[in-house]
């Protein structure tokens, strides 16, 4: 029996050592700062249109997104455990780039409609959903497996460093520029994600049978379903994000809860980030703690307890903290979920299996935009997250006694043999 090698916590200079991974990087960085600034320079927009008096065009964003996201994630899923990963995010991103041109034209020539606005949304959110399962499964293929575990971690911070640049630079460019401008930027950005993936030497196709798509999508399913541990960390995700979805319609609180503008959205952006790298620094430390469910239900009901304190915030600088706490505690669930699914699942199941996340992720967002943005609408922003922590503290609760695998779960102390290089 051949002895398997120990999960470690090497120094971040060696991953950074590796040619590959350094570009992979960098294309993931520029496609998170990209769609960090659309996320708030788009919404912006729709309130700029609107005198910042109704909620309501914010969130049809949700209900836009919701069906596509959903039908690309599935695509996605398949092709990502079909064909080489590194084209797929290549194509999907010069996509983004194109769509982010002709919005930011028809903007700036002043013949943007918001029917227009929302298709545009709804391309980009599905084309956002369709390149992560291809992303994220192409760190297994050109790191050492016995730094999985560190990379996956170092992945997602690679997420919040991008949300932090996003946000410094959109309230760097409220001095200067409106929405529209900042859409432009957004798109200088993608045209570097969309080239750097075709530079990456390593190839990642899976080996995988050639199946039907249906029969693909349903075979990830039944793999999800029967997994001891992916069902609960998903469930849970999906209910806490639901009552409490923030991050892509942070003008929409700059407004409600403190009526500031793009500025204030921006530095809300960038804290949320900060916070949500400290979380990374938090979860990179704790690599080794193998119950990571206990890790992910002690976040998850800090979080839901800070939705109290957002909608209490009385000022800026207060809701600026508890956004960074939140930032943090969210980011110890993805880092837990996603190092979950990469160290428990084979190469040719993981686009598919990621796949599932990252739709119940999606699927939660939209909702939850629908749902702030209706009763930020009908009771005000503060009562919604009041609200929103208190379902979020009982749905904590009430998974953690019902899914008791969560809390049982324990991370193997070894990388696991499919995933040997």
């Amino acid at each position: 029996m051949s002895e398997r090698p120990a999960l470690s916590r090497p120094p971040l200079r060696s991953l950074f050592a590796i040619r590959d991974y350094r570009v992979l990087w960098i294309a993931a960085l520029c496609m998170i700062i990209a769609q960090q600034i659309r996320f708030i320079a788009i919404p912006q927009w729709f309130l700029d249109q609107t005198g910042a008096e109704s909620f309501t065009e914010v969130a049809i964003i949700g209900a836009v997104q919701l069906p596509i996201q959903a039908l690309a994630v599935l695509y996605g899923c398949v092709l990502a455990d079909r064909f080489d990963r590194r084209w797929l995010m290549a194509v999907g991103n010069t996509l983004v780039l194109a769509i982010l041109l002709l919005v930011a034209a028809a903007a700036t020539v002043d013949v943007l409609e918001f029917w227009m606005a929302w298709v545009a949304l709804g391309a980009l959110g599905g084309l956002a959903t369709f390149v992560q399962p291809a992303r994220a499964t192409i760190t297994p293929r050109v790191v050492p497996s016995r730094y999985l575990s560190t990379a996956v971690t170092l992945d997602t911070s690679t997420q919040m460093s991008g949300w932090i640049l996003g946000g410094l630079i959109v309230t760097a460019l409220a001095i200067g520029l409106d929405a529209v401008g900042m859409l432009w930027v957004a798109a200088g950005f993608s045209a570097v994600s969309a080239f750097m993936p075709t530079l990456i030497r390593t190839t990642a196709r899976a080996v995988t049978t050639q199946q039907s798509t249906l029969r693909m999508v349903i075979e990830g399913a039944r793999y999800v379903v029967r997994h001891p541990i992916l069902p609960g960390l998903f469930i849970l995700d999906w209910g806490i994000t639901v009552i409490s979805y923030y991050r892509e319609i942070l003008p929409l609180l700059a407004t409600g809860l403190f009526m500031a503008g793009v500025g204030a959205a921006g530095a809300l952006g960038t804290v949320n980030a900060v916070g949500s790298a400290c979380g990374m620094l938090l979860a990179l430390f704790l690599v080794n703690y193998r119950a990571k469910g206990i890790m992910v239900l002690a976040a998850s009901a800090f979080y839901a307890a800070l939705l109290f304190a957002l909608g209490a915030a009385p000022w800026l600088w207060v809701g600026m903290i508890v956004i960074a706490m939140l930032g943090a505690a969210d980011a110890v669930t993805v880092a837990v979920r996603q190092v979950t699914v990469h160290l428990t699942t084979p190469d040719e199941m993981r686009g598919r299996a990621f796949s599932v996340m990252v739709l119940m992720a999606q699927t939660a967002n939209n909702i939850g935009i629908i749902w702030v943005g209706f009763w930020g609408e009908e009771i005000g922003v503060d009562n919604t997250y009041f609200l929103g922590g208190a379902i979020g503290l009982g749905a904590t609760l009430l998974i953690g006694l019902l899914w008791r695998s969560i809390s049982r779960y324990r991370a193997p102390d070894h990388a696991p043999d499919s995933l040997g290089s």
